[in-house]
């Protein structure tokens, strides 16, 4: 049988490292499963997920020129089929311009924005400039 990029093949880990898992397939090929590939949540210790000689359900995820084989236990394992989202509908695109009502608003908006900012800035400046001495300031 020979390993194809997305064949699911049995194997027995052969060693353990702390970046993943060496696994013999059939034919006396070797693959490796990196560490990220082992379990579908986080894996600090390899040891707590695999021992040597477990018999594990791997997936191909590459095969480089060089011979080195890529596996993943987590890919291999049947994913539970995730409910489809609805559509979301469809805006229309009309190429009309801005409801001139919509535009009034945010001009409005943008003035008041424009006021309360130049009215907070000036009040900032009149409380630094007083607090700010300096030389020949009068002290008082």
């Amino acid at each position: 049988m020979s390993i194809e990029v997305g064949s699911k093949l049995q194997g027995k880990v052969t060693g353990i490292t702390n970046f993943g898992a060496f696994v013999e397939l059939a034919e006396g090929t070797t693959g490796l499963v990196h560490i990220s590939e082992v379990a579908d949540n986080y894996v600090k210790d390899i040891n707590e997920h695999l021992k040597v000689g477990d018999e594990v359900t791997v997936k191909v995820i590459n095969v480089e020129k060089d011979g080195k084989i890529g596996l993943s236990i987590r890919k291999a394992k049947d994913q539970p089929q995730r409910p489809q989202r609805p559509q979301r509908p469809q805006r229309p695109r009309n190429n009309k311009p801005a409801d001139t009502r919509t535009k009034e608003n945010f001009e409005q908006k943008m003035a008041r924005f424009l006021k309360d900012s130049e009215d907070r800035l000036s009040s900032l400046k009149k409380n630094t400039e007083s607090r700010r001495g300096g030389r020949g300031a009068k002290k008082g």
